[in-house]
């Protein structure tokens, strides 16, 4: 399996996390179709399924129900090349993406800003979480209801919002994509999201080995500015 390098994934992380294409490269989109990022063994070769009566508050509210989550997430570019890690979620607003050993990147949401960490270049980016396409997963003030609606899927135990705002194009669009799970909060499971930028370019994150309700400090939502070997973390 091929992995990403440093270079290829900065880039990736942008279309991932902020609608700001900041004169990037198109070629490093993924290029999955919107069927790849349903889980295999749920896809059958039927005719979409219209989503059921309540799916769209339900997905809002398996949103809302969520205090802090672990999950392992993976990217894969169109190319096949991958990159792995791990997810850490706490309400409101705070998230971490841990990028596996020898990935020199780190991104993290204090609640108010998404702010992405460069090891190898020393360098640190930063934009407010409204900006970003996970803002219909992580601000509180975002109203997925208002701007999302549900779309067809191939199996009815898949669940998949598409948000957009339409008064901000340049947010792009991010498609939740949920299955139906009783442990989970809300009785749905966000599997994977699938983020289309202002230029087209797909991307998609996949979820696995959730882990609900687990303490998490609001200490791992820090890190350490690499610009100032002696700046405490922020």
């Amino acid at each position: 399996m091929h992995k990403i390098t440093a270079n290829p994934l900065r880039r990736l992380a942008h279309r991932v996390f902020s609608h700001r294409p900041a004169g990037l490269p198109r070629g490093i989109a993924i290029a999955a179709a919107f069927a790849l990022a349903v889980p295999a063994a749920l896809v059958a070769p039927t005719a979409p399924v219209a989503a059921a009566e309540g799916d769209l508050d339900r997905a809002v509210a398996a949103l809302r129900d969520i205090s802090t989550m672990k999950a392992d997430f993976t990217q894969t570019d169109r190319k096949g090349r991958t990159v792995s890690g791990e997810m850490t979620l706490k309400r409101p607003g705070k998230i971490r993406f841990q990028y596996e050993d020898g990935v020199p990147l780190l991104l993290v949401s204090n609640g108010k800003s998404f702010t992405m960490i460069d090891y190898e270049v020393n360098q640190v980016e930063r934009w407010p979480i409204s900006d970003s396409p996970l803002g219909a997963l992580l601000d509180p003030a975002r109203d997925v209801k208002r701007y999302g609606k549900l779309v067809p899927t191939q199996h009815p135990n898949v669940v998949s919002v598409q948000v957009r705002d339409v008064n901000k194009p340049q947010f792009g669009v991010i498609t939740l994509i949920f299955t139906r799970n009783a442990a989970a909060p809300g009785g749905l499971e966000l599997t994977n999201w699938v983020a289309l930028d202002a230029q087209n370019n797909r991307t998609t994150v996949r979820l696995r080995n959730h882990r609900y309700g687990i303490a998490v400090a609001d200490s791992a939502f820090t890190y350490r500015d690499p610009r100032r070997s002696t700046r405490r973390p922020r």
